[in-house]
């Protein structure tokens, strides 16, 4: 007789460890969305600006958590939603809030300072001194050539606020490799 009702318990035993599972399966595919949406993110390259650090099509790994805890700094590539452009944009953090920009004969200028740039292409166009308002940053494509990045040096752009920052570009997933970073001023 208890045997009669240990086979009968046992469907119902299974039944409630299956459904336990799925609802594990679905809470934790639900905190992995809610992961990626709110502290990191994915991110597709559209264009050629970043040429020659990243092309066209690259899928970048985004860390979004750190902009609670610091601001961009020089070198940092960030991922902007501006709402004058409609788009988002991947650009490179040249200069920060208070620093004084200058582009003269191709090179860039940062309070006075060449920039050393290896991992940039083309030649930049020339640019007046600006100094970057309070709250602001000078991003820039590492593809310098004229019409290849709407960046701050266009004046329908300039400077972008840093609430427009949306995440720091961490690494490149498809194809696989890290971003190059400048060298130290």
């Amino acid at each position: 007789m208890t045997e009669e009702i240990l086979e009968l318990k046992q469907p119902a035993i299974k039944k409630k460890s299956e459904v336990w599972g799925w609802i594990r399966f679905i809470l934790l595919l639900t905190l992995a969305f809610i992961l990626i949406n709110n502290m990191i993110g994915l991110t597709r390259v559209s264009g050629n600006s970043m040429n020659p650090s990243l092309q066209n099509g690259n899928v970048l790994l985004m860390n979004k958590i750190s902009l609670f805890f610091s601001t961009p700094k020089y070198g940092d590539v960030v991922v902007i939603k501006d709402e004058r452009l409609g788009f988002s944009i991947i650009k490179r953090v040249i200069a920060v809030q208070g620093d004084r920009v200058l582009i003269r004969d191709g090179v860039i200028f940062v309070n006075e300072t060449p920039l050393p740039e290896l991992y940039t292409a083309g030649k930049s166009e020339d640019m007046a001194l600006q100094t970057i308002p309070s709250g602001h940053l000078f991003v820039v494509g590492d593809n310098r050539n004229l019409g290849e990045s709407k960046d701050s040096r266009d004046p329908s752009l300039g400077p972008v606020h840093i609430k427009d920052v949306k995440g720091y570009a961490v690494f490149s997933l498809l194809p696989m490799h890290s971003i190059t970073e400048p060298l130290d001023l």
